[in-house]
């Protein structure tokens, strides 16, 4: 791959259960574009994980995408975190020696100094968890049918609060992707009808459910690489909310 003046980092970050594996066809299309792109595998989420990973927390993954953010390169950095993961990207955009120039939250969780997933989350993904757990007590099994690259989730990163400095005010940009294709079920729709209206917010609603990278490649791909340089003046729907992309999962 062949870098220019106008070579770009991503840096992506899986949600609950998810490794890097997660953003295979995104990352083969942003080094095809001519940037750089790297996908995390947070602790405890490898294809073999240790013995340790299960008792890896918030800032566990939070010291991992730093260090992905050092092996970065040189350039403007976008920071891109799903689901759980919003959390993960937003710690490290406050604690990074490194300005992160853009925050991408892709149908993820956008967190407030002091919250945990457990909090954010909503009593379906909560009970969901809690039964994923009664085999040992420190992971939550991935759901019955997930694909088979899937995890157990280290239950101590969904409990730890996050705590934020005023490190993120740094982040020029910040963008949030609404999936709205999951309705019974997403936690997030109160964050996306606050957002979608701030002036200091890129908002936009993709007719797709939880797995955007999978259910609307082109989309997130446009969304990731439209203008990095630029500071948005208003909030924006992007004009992908008028599609429905659902796909069947059977």
């Amino acid at each position: 791959m062949e870098m220019t003046s106008s070579t770009q980092t991503f840096v992506l970050v899986p949600g609950a259960w998810h490794g890097a594996w997660t953003w295979d066809g995104i990352v083969d299309r942003l080094q095809a574009a001519g940037h750089r792109a790297i996908a995390v595998t947070l602790d405890g989420l490898e294809t073999e994980p240790t013995v340790d990973g299960a008792s890896a927390n918030l800032d566990t993954h939070i010291v991992r995408v730093l260090a992905a953010l050092d092996a970065g390169g040189p350039g403007p950095i976008t920071l891109c975190g799903h689901s759980y993961a919003g959390f993960v990207i937003a710690g490290a955009a406050d604690r990074s020696a490194r300005p992160v120039h853009r925050l991408v939250y892709c149908d993820a969780f956008v967190p407030a100094d002091g919250d945990s997933w457990w909090e954010r989350a909503n009593e379906y993904y909560r009970e969901r968890v809690i039964a994923g757990a009664r085999a040992d007590g420190r992971t939550a099994a991935p759901r019955v049918g997930a694909d088979p690259r899937t995890r157990p989730h280290p239950m101590p990163s969904f409990l730890q609060r996050l705590r934020l400095g005023d490190g993120i005010d740094r982040v020029r940009r910040r963008t949030l992707i609404y999936a709205s294709g999951w309705a019974s079920t997403t936690p997030l729709r109160g964050q996306y009808e606050r957002l979608r209206s701030d002036p200091t917010w890129e908002v936009h609603e993709l007719a797709v459910g939880h797995e955007v990278m999978n259910e609307a490649p082109d989309e997130l791909f446009a969304i990731l690489t439209d203008g990095v340089d630029a500071r948005p003046d208003r909030a924006s729907t992007s004009a992908f909310s008028q599609v429905d992309l659902r796909r069947s999962t059977s």
